[in-house]
């Protein structure tokens, strides 16, 4: 990957948990939706309704005697509720950006420096995602870090003339779906089609589902294992090449692509 050189590399990257910190001050951080439940933004209903749902689908998402298929199909039909309840409940653009405006999720030491190197040597980033596309657009404009060469891939809003939510659009991307969502079918496959060196960033074993049906060369997979460790470790070293304990910034990353690219 190295003797390539970086117009051959692109990177492929989860969101939450994975350019963000888990914990948060000792605390596990929300995801990015989840702070719009943990908050009073949207109809006194929306709560009490959204919990219903995570009561309804998490125990299919966890469910080990469920095939992927199953799970993924629950989750497409939770996503796809909960859209509906945020639009009914008065989410608005203006809501989402009060609340990234909040700083509640930190992204993790390093990260912005990362986002940096990764600009500056024009080294396409590919942010795939369940949490909404906006906000993490939000979240990275916030920081200066809303660059070209960064793409998301993740549920992206519709809104009216006011900024009123009023639906999501396809395709919707969530935890258990990514080997479905074919890189192909996205425009920024033109930017990364000959780009066949790719590091992978991820905190969930799914996450490596992100490279499905892309013809790479070489593939460097890191995987951040941020809780339940002894439960996790071995599954985790099978599935990712290197895998960072205990929710640590980015400098083994940046590091690592300093000694590549240097």
């Amino acid at each position: 990957m190295a003797k390539d050189g970086p117009e051959k590399l692109h990177v492929l990257s989860d969101f939450d948990r994975t350019l963000l910190r888990a914990f948060v001050d000792g605390q596990k951080s929300p995801s990015v939706i989840a702070q719009i439940r943990n908050g009073k933004y949207l109809t006194p209903d929306y709560a009490p309704r959204a919990h219903a749902l995570f009561d309804k689908y998490r125990p299919i998402e966890l469910d080990p005697n469920l095939s992927r298929a199953e799970k993924s199909k629950a989750m497409h039909e939770w996503w796809s509720e909960h859209f509906k309840l945020l639009a009914e409940s008065g989410l608005t653009k203006q809501v989402m950006q009060k609340i990234v405006a909040t700083k509640t999720l930190k992204f993790r030491d390093g990260a912005l420096e990362f986002l940096d190197f990764l600009h500056e040597r024009n080294i396409p980033l590919v942010i795939m995602s369940g949490a909404p596309g906006d906000m993490i657009a939000m979240y990275l404009a916030q920081e200066g870090r809303l660059y070209d060469n960064v793409y998301i891939i993740a549920p992206f809003l519709e809104f009216d003339a006011s900024g009123k939510m009023i639906g999501v659009k396809e395709p919707i991307v969530h935890a258990l779906n990514k080997y479905e969502i074919i890189l192909k079918d996205f425009p920024v496959f033109e930017k990364i089609k000959n780009r066949q060196n790719v590091l992978l960033l991820g905190d969930s074993l799914d996450d490596v589902g992100m490279v499905e049906g892309f013809d790479y060369k070489n593939m460097l997979k890191i995987g951040f294992l941020n809780e339940k460790v002894e439960e996790n470790l071995e599954k985790f070293k099978e599935t990712f090449d290197v895998v960072l304990l205990g929710d640590p910034g980015m400098e083994y990353i940046n590091n690592l692509l300093r000694e590549m690219f240097a």
